[in-house]
């Protein structure tokens, strides 16, 4: 074994369980959305690591399933375990057990898809989803989705409501638009799918938005209109959640 690497082993192999969980984490926060493969060589550049240091963590990852190979292209991607996380630290969130019984009772009230979404950073991702609707053809969102910041009704909403420093940046003709959600305390769009529309509320803690409730059907059932009934039961939903999660008077009861 040449010189170098039976020193980087040694240093590695004594390195505290502290510090080889912060590698591996560091290992597992290259994959992105943007970027969701990686080869060996590339995770060893990105990290500044040997080489063999690098493969002891990718196969020790591979083996708790949190990482998985393809041999064809000899690339990582993230593991089945990885999903199987998210989904409970999406289930932890508290917004998702409080949002329950209000989401129920709007698709009793009105027979449509809700579903509860949060703010990744990018996008608003799905974590919560009624649809057991009394409608012959019903809409299926599935958990975990991520839905376009810029098109989505609920991707609108929550770049309404950020404050600046904390959303992306977005082009001017959208301004105006976004204007008008804060002041309709409403997100109206049918802009990602052809005949599905979407209206989307804010729910907030404090005077900071947490999460989104929406309701989602098809451009008929659902009217593109802010007075409608489904517009005013979505906000009230909206309205019981964020008090619920101890909203102040000022952002639950004026904005939506």
């Amino acid at each position: 074994m040449p010189g170098g690497v039976a020193r980087s082993r040694k240093r590695d192999e004594g390195a505290s369980p502290i510090r080889s969980v912060e590698r591996a984490a560091l290992i597992l926060e290259l994959f992105t959305p943007t970027r969701p493969s990686w080869s060996l060589s590339d995770i060893t550049s990105a990290l500044s690591a040997s080489r063999a240091t690098i493969h002891r963590y990718v196969v020790a990852l591979r083996r708790a399933d949190l990482l998985r190979y393809n041999a064809a292209a000899g690339v990582y991607t993230l593991g089945p375990q990885i999903l199987r996380l998210g989904a409970a630290a999406l289930a932890g969130l508290p917004v998702v057990r409080v949002a329950g019984p209000a989401m129920q009772g709007l698709v009793r009230e009105i027979d449509e898809t809700v579903v509860l979404s949060v703010w990744d950073g990018d996008n608003a991702v799905t974590v919560r989803v009624e649809d057991l609707t009394d409608r012959l053809v019903q809409i299926r969102i599935r958990t975990g989705a991520r839905l376009p910041a810029e098109t989505s009704a609920q991707g609108r909403c929550f770049l309404a409501f950020l404050p600046p420093g904390e959303r992306p940046e977005v082009p001017r003709s959208l301004e105006s638009r976004l204007e008008e959600i804060r002041s309709l305390g409403v997100s109206i769009g049918s802009e990602v799918t052809a005949g599905i529309r979407a209206v989307a509320a804010p729910v907030f803690r404090g005077d900071e938005i947490v999460a989104s409730v929406a309701v989602v059907g098809t451009a008929v059932s659902i009217p593109d209109d802010p007075d409608s009934h489904v517009v005013t039961m979505l906000r009230a939903a909206a309205k019981q959640i964020s008090e619920e999660l101890g909203a102040t008077n000022g952002s639950a009861n004026e904005e939506i």
